[in-house]
């Protein structure tokens, strides 16, 4: 692949994907069924809706970033529970209380819902894209990815990311950070969690290798 091919396929990937990509949807509830189109104003209105959902939840002068909140919940601290509707992510602490984060969740066709583990934990790590998302963004958008990028500031993940795993296997999900902070609040990764660099990091630092992920 020359130069040019491969820093246009990076800018790319830094707008519109994620780190990995579940092709194998074998251990999760997804929330697939959006439903058919039956009319073109069906079809346009799927279209609005698509639109929509890339528009951040969050502007920048009302997400103020992480916050401490009131949260009652019966999971342990520890824990960590996503609202892909909410798009917040909250990390459980004592005394009825959570820090919430806000994030970017799963674009249309990719949403899940489940729980799951962090089994691995890595500082600015490297991105392995899956065969089949090499072999569709070739096919749709002509464009050809790297099998392997090394961690930093231009990777996918950004500066964390938090490995899932269920019954001992890996979901291929992670919750990371981004290079594009416009996409926290937005729904247009591939089924991954994003977080702004600086906040992912903050949670890398309190959650413990096997901490429980609750994802709704």
């Amino acid at each position: 692949m020359d130069r040019r091919a491969f820093l246009s396929s990076l800018a790319a990937l830094a707008a519109t994907s994620t780190g990995a990509l579940a092709e194998s949807r074998t251990f999760f509830n997804f929330n697939n069924n959006f439903g058919r189109r039956n009319s073109n104003s069906g079809r346009r209105n799927n279209n609005s809706g698509r639109r929509r959902s890339r528009r951040s939840f969050f502007s920048r002068s009302r997400y103020q970033g992480k916050q401490i909140i009131s949260y009652r919940t019966k999971e342990k601290p520890g824990t960590i529970i996503i609202s892909t509707r909410k798009r917040k992510l909250y990390f459980v602490l004592a005394n009825n209380k959570a820090i919430e984060y806000g994030v970017g969740v799963g674009r249309r066709g990719f949403t899940w819902s489940g729980r799951a583990n962090i089994a691995r934990k890595a500082k600015w790590p490297a991105w392995h894209p899956p065969k089949e998302m090499i072999e569709r963004e070739r096919k749709k958008y002509g464009r050809t990815l790297p099998s392997r990028m090394e961690g930093g500031p231009s990777n996918p993940l950004g500066a964390r990311a938090l490995y899932l795993y269920k019954g001992g296997k890996d979901t291929l999900y992670r919750i990371h950070g981004t290079n594009a902070p416009a996409s926290i609040g937005t729904a247009q990764s591939s089924g991954c969690i994003r977080m702004l660099n600086k906040e992912v990091i903050d949670l890398h630092n309190r959650v413990k290798i096997g901490a429980k992920v609750v994802v709704s």
